[in-house]
């Protein structure tokens, strides 16, 4: 269960709020340095360099590419994933999914074939109906079956209809 409370301040608050951290652009105003002579100078972080954040000094035309490479494509959207969601915490973590491991009894239940009538018979009342009566060594086999039979109520009511009709 999730308590939560209604925003104090509205629901455009809310909305301008979580803007920021879903709707970002590839580089924000406060990043920008200088814009002069066809140049672009930004703040970028230097990985190589235990990312110590360095100025950048790119021409226009290429800084206009690397910008457009972080434009979506129409219909797509791009949601940031923080805590542990963010896929460096999962890996990190080692939060991969794993099958449990298979018992060996899930394996015989798997490989065993359905009960039977027959069987369940057997095993909730501990007799065996194909096994004789008498003797209880010899097994019966089915010679015929015989056809199911009317219930008497219905045959007296045929008979009845069949007197009144004639």
């Amino acid at each position: 269960m999730v308590y939560c409370e209604p925003s104090l301040a509205g629901s455009v608050h809310v909305v301008k709020y979580l803007g920021q951290y879903t709707h970002r652009v590839a580089i924000t105003n406060q990043r920008i340095l200088n814009i002069a002579n066809g140049k672009v100078t930004f703040i970028a972080k230097d990985y190589r360099d235990n990312a110590m954040k360095k100025p950048v000094t790119l021409d226009g035309v290429e800084f206009l590419r690397r910008f457009t490479l972080h434009i979506l494509p129409q219909r797509f959207i791009k949601i940031r994933r923080f805590g542990i969601y963010n896929h460096t915490t999962r890996r990190k973590l080692d939060l991969q999914y794993i099958e449990p491991d298979k018992t060996i009894d899930a394996i015989i239940k798997k490989e065993q074939l359905p009960e039977t009538n027959l069987q369940r018979l057997e095993r909730l009342t501990g007799i065996n109906p194909c096994q004789c009566h008498v003797c209880k060594v010899g097994r019966m086999i089915v010679v015929r079956e015989l056809p199911r039979i009317r219930s008497p109520d219905s045959l007296l009511y045929h008979q009845k209809n069949t007197s009144k009709n004639s």
